[in-house]
């Protein structure tokens, strides 16, 4: 996994809804990357709606939010169509992307479960990893980005005070 503090690679591929740069996304406090092993299996699919269920509460704390998995393009837009995702799923067939951002198995070539929350510049703030517990995975996420909303409402409130 890439270490907190270092400078995350950037994405530029084929995803649903069209091509994904992530160096491209501003205006967001943060953005979440989560790393899924494969679209249309039930722990994927799971997670992928547990996202797309606190999507608005993401977006609301200023977070940007797209999936990756080693999935095809098509593949991709078929997932995200068929639970009605609202970011994007990037697709990373040939797993240049996992290997990149260090979540790939090395023996069965796909993703890990991991979840990246990247500053405005792509520097790694918080990193989580849990194969099984999708339900911890998504609420160590949401709290991590709801602590900085809170510091960035807090810094914004003491800076506008004489």
């Amino acid at each position: 996994m890439l270490a907190i503090g270092t400078t995350a690679p950037d994405i530029d591929a084929e995803a649903s809804g069209g091509r994904f740069r992530l160096s491209a996304r501003t205006g967001h406090l943060c953005t979440v990357v989560y790393f899924f092993p494969k679209a249309f299996t039930p722990g994927c699919t799971k997670e992928t709606k547990t996202f797309r269920d606190n999507y608005a509460e993401l977006s609301l704390a200023g977070a940007a939010l797209v999936g990756v998995s080693t999935d095809s393009a098509e593949t991709q837009c078929r997932f995200a169509e068929s639970i009605s995702v609202q970011f994007p799923i990037v697709a990373d067939r040939d797993g240049a992307i996992t290997s990149a951002f260090d979540v790939k198995w090395p023996i069965l070539g796909i993703a890990r479960r991991v979840t990246y929350v990247l500053d405005p510049e792509r520097v790694v703030l918080a990193a989580f990893h849990h194969e099984l517990d999708i339900e911890r995975h998504r609420d160590d996420v949401l709290r991590f980005v709801d602590e900085l909303y809170e510091k960035r409402v807090a810094t914004v409130a003491a800076s506008a005070t004489p």
